[in-house]
């Protein structure tokens, strides 16, 4: 059935500011459906266009006859090589049909077995019309390994492990998360040692570390395999060959279904902006020409990044791209993806040396990458149709309108979009703002300037504030003191030290600054959770102030895994100070599940005056209403969900019967405090008091009631 027209009120009912930018809303938006239209007149519809992992690469049938495919217009003779027969280049020839694709048929040796060995090397070998013979990786291999002691280029495997190692899902997906929690992590990192962590060790150790903490989204970084370790996994070679560098497919097939049954949704970190320009083990000029998957020329090619560039408007590149997410989908049973690198893809000079102001011109004028946008409309749209609870995160930071929108609203689809202009926000205060020149007002409007109708994910910190050169929220607030917690500690394992010079342990007095550090980073990350979206995340470590940077093993640091881990071992400790940092954060994530206020309905909020106090006429705000950012004071006062906010960041005042409006009235009681003894606070606040309401008005709310700070 064709794709219905866009109707112009539609955008407009979502946006009226949006009305001068409809003609080229309306225009992508065609652009769209004439894909769409395609697909289905040509394809069968998403369906069947997303599996193309089932007619492309190699597919074995129970017979062990093996069918392999494979898209290279340019070559003039095509053979399949490889150990099964002894990579002779006449002994396996393909065919090629009008439309570009190589196919062989290899027979089994008898009925069941397959001729090609499992776990196997493999190749394409080419001709090209200039005589010259190329080998490459087949572009859809599902298992592809690397040993670094012979090269650092990869060798294909052929993946068909017997029916007793092929692992079977016991558990089906877990229902749609709402008020999301997101834990992105890295399998590689997540292990304390030295080395490289696996799939079943993640799975054994991490999983229950994320559960507990009451996180209910996984986000695992770095999963399609990448030949260079230390590129965090945004240069992709193989896109459907999970990292084997953490094990094989069947162990991250547990891990999936074993976060499943424990009620965590799983989400992808998928890199589909741009590609790895290896040739050799990647998909650059895989047929000889540099132009098969991707742009040619500059057009091609990524200045900041070094990497190719899709053509996104090329019927086989759309093949490509959407049946590698229907894969990951299908065959490891992922719930969705974070597209990584949205800015670069939607605009032309792909966010190069170019800030957004947020005028609207600067969305659908001429720097918008119409082709990449159709991709993302498309890609959103198939996910959503055959996966109704798949979720689709967009990591842009331009600000793109319409981007969390649906797709038959003229938006581009996904389901929410992460707010980077957060952390920039916090890191700027922490290295250039003393504590008593912080801008409240400031730190709001960040927290609440999202477009209404489109949900955002909320984050302090992610993996890119955690690599070197950068500084995490932990470290920007205790660095040396907390740096020589960890050498002391250290020291303590080693030769029993009592630790009396460690900041970070109870066996010593508490520091001002560690007290301050752990009192903020508390704060932080509870007013960036309450306030700042209808989702939130945080990478692993980052809960409990993790003690390092990230840094991958590479030439500049001797390839070194020193800092390329986490140190479980620190937050563990019942001596060190990080546990209450973790426990913080899990009763701060039990809270949001328990009272559901990531999910509360957006409703039209308070602007303030320059007193800070609430002003009915002033600009609205998403989500809670906040009805005091007291410039003088340090204190914000909110209400989401049917609780009431109230942080005090004034770094010398604490208040007695401190007097907040609030909208509900009743009796009121505390169900989380940051200063609590067991969160390394100070218990300053009694847990059991009792706030009453009096009808009132006060802050622009019904009511009044009087609190300690």
């Amino acid at each position: 059935m064709p794709a219905p027209p866009l109707d112009p009120k539609k955008v407009i009912e979502l946006d009226g500011y949006l009305e001068p930018n409809v003609p080229n809303i309306v225009r992508r938006y065609d652009a769209f459906r004439e894909w769409k239209n395609t697909i289905e007149q040509h394809e069968g519809g998403y369906d069947k266009f997303t599996k193309g992992y089932l007619k492309f690469g190699f597919n074995i049938a129970k017979s062990g006859e093996v069918v392999y495919r494979e898209w290279a217009p340019n070559a003039k003779e095509a053979s399949l090589i490889g150990d099964f027969n002894e990579w002779s280049r006449t002994s396996n020839p393909m065919k090629k049909d009008d439309f570009g694709v190589w196919e062989i048929t290899v027979p089994p040796t008898s009925p069941g077995v397959c001729a090609i060995p499992h776990d196997s090397k493999i190749k394409i070998s080419m001709l090209l019309p200039s005589g010259k013979r190329i080998e490459r990786l087949p572009a859809w291999i599902r298992r592809v390994t690397q040993d670094l002691s012979v090269s650092p280029v990869y060798d294909a495997r052929f993946w068909n492990p017997p029916e007793s190692e092929t692992y079977k899902f016991k558990n089906s997906r877990p229902p749609k998360p709402v008020n999301v929690r997101i834990y992105e992590a890295h399998v590689g990192i997540s292990t304390s040692e030295d080395r490289v962590g696996t799939y079943k060790e993640f799975t054994r150790n991490i999983l229950p570390r994320i559960k507990a903490l009451g996180y209910n989204v996984i986000q695992l970084m770095a999963i399609m395999e990448h030949a260079y370790y230390a590129s965090f996994g945004y240069q992709v070679t193989s896109f459907f060959a999970a990292s084997s560098r953490y094990g094989s497919p069947e162990d991250l097939k547990e891990l999936v279904d074993t976060a499943h049954g424990l009620g965590l949704t799983v989400l992808l970190d998928v890199v589909h902006s741009h590609a790895c320009k290896n040739v050799l083990d990647g998909l650059n000029e895989f047929d000889g020409t540099d132009h098969l998957y991707f742009h040619e020329g500059s057009k091609g090619r990524h200045e900041l990044w070094d990497s190719r560039l899709f053509n996104y408007n090329q019927h086989e590149v759309l093949r490509f791209l959407m049946s590698n997410l229907r894969f990951y989908m299908e065959e490891f049973k992922f719930d969705g993806f974070r597209f990584d690198g949205v800015t670069s893809m939607m605009y032309k000079h792909h966010g190069i040396g170019t800030g957004f102001s947020g005028g609207y011109h600067e969305y659908f004028g001429d720097g918008a990458d119409i082709e990449a946008i159709v991709y993302l409309m498309l890609a959103n749209d198939a996910i959503h149709e055959i996966y109704p609870n798949a979720i689709t995160i967009a990591e842009d930071v331009s600000g793109m309108p319409l981007l969390g929108a649906p797709v038959d609203k003229g938006g581009v689809g996904f389901d929410y979009r992460l707010s980077m202009a957060i952390p920039d926000m916090w890191i700027k205060l922490l290295k250039h703002k003393a504590d008593d020149e912080w801008d409240l007002g400031n730190i709001v409007h960040t927290l609440t300037n999202r477009r209404y109708g489109e949900k955002s994910i909320a984050y302090c910190e992610s993996h890119d504030q955690a690599l070197v050169g950068d500084k995490t929220l932990a470290f920007w607030l205790m660095d040396k003191e907390m740096c020589m917690s960890v050498i002391s500690w250290c020291y303590f394992v080693l030769i029993k030290d009592p630790l009396e010079d460690t900041h970070m342990s109870d066996l010593t007095e508490m520091t001002p600054i560690i007290a301050r550090g752990l009192a903020l980073h508390k704060m932080i990350r509870l007013l960036t959770q309450s306030l700042g979206g209808e989702g939130y995340l945080n990478f692993e470590g980052n809960e409990f102030g993790h003690p390092e940077w990230l840094d991958f093993p590479r030439e500049g640091n001797s390839n070194s895994f020193q800092y390329a881990r986490r140190q479980w071992n620190v937050v563990d400790d019942p001596l060190l100070r990080y546990r209450y940092l973790n426990d913080f954060d899990k009763a701060m994530n039990h809270l949001a599940g328990k009272y559901g206020y990531l999910e509360a309905p957006q409703v039209m909020g308070s602007g303030s005056n320059k007193s800070g106090i609430a002003d009915a006429d002033a600009p609205v705000a998403p989500q809670a209403y906040v009805s005091l950012k007291n410039e003088a004071d340090k204190v914000i006062v909110y209400e989401r969900a049917g609780l009431l906010f109230i942080f005090n960041f004034n770094p010398s005042k604490s208040f007695s019967d401190y007097r907040v409006g609030v909208d509900e009235a009743g009796e009121y009681h505390i169900v989380l405090s940051s200063d609590e003894a067991n969160f390394g606070g100070f218990s300053n606040i009694k847990l059991d008091s009792k706030f009453f309401t009096t009808p009132m008005e006060w802050n622009g709310r019904r009511n009044w009631l009087q609190v300690c700070k």
